[in-house]
């Protein structure tokens, strides 16, 4: 990766960009069921703050993000939430999505979560292979799951269990 890269707290001065990669990875057609990126405000309403991080280059300019949100409000489900990590055109291959993982993995065990999870389209190899390499693992298919553009999707689901908290 490249050293200039450096991961913060995704913030409101985030916005505009975190919202423009987000609607890049719904135009590419593998990144999410979702036709139209959110507000920042309905961004921020569903994303835990302290579970959230930009990658940034050495002129600001995010390079990618992640978040996390909660499962459900149930209090069994406390220790677990779910993720979506997204990278900048152009900035694919760069590791920005392992350091924003590794960032993300940190701050959720630092807080006592014990499993984060996500679903992705089995056609996003790159995806699944970086949440491999992060010590995710494949726990199930869920088969034909969604329409998207008149088409069925699955989606794999993957998690990670912390072996820190117990």
């Amino acid at each position: 990766m490249n050293d200039s890269v450096l991961v913060v707290p995704l913030t409101a001065g985030h916005a505009d960009e975190v919202i423009a990669i987000y609607r890049a990875g719904i135009d590419e057609g593998n990144a999410t069921f979702e036709t139209a990126a959110p507000t920042w405000a309905e961004f921020d309403a569903a994303k835990l703050p302290e579970h959230r991080f930009a990658a940034v280059d050495e002129a600001g300019r995010v390079l990618g993000w992640v978040a996390a949100a909660r499962v459900s409000r149930r209090r069994a489900y406390a220790g677990v939430v779910e993720h979506s990590v997204y990278v900048r055109p152009g900035a694919h291959g760069r590791g920005v999505a392992s350091v924003l993982l590794k960032a993300l993995i940190g701050s959720t065990e630092a807080a006592g979560i014990w499993t984060i999870q996500s679903g992705i389209f089995p056609e996003n190899t790159a995806s699944l292979a970086v949440h491999e390499r992060a010590g995710f693992r494949v726990i199930g298919i869920r088969e034909r799951v969604g329409l998207q553009h008149g088409r069925w999707r699955d989606v794999v689901l993957v998690e990670r269990r912390s072996p820190v908290v117990v």
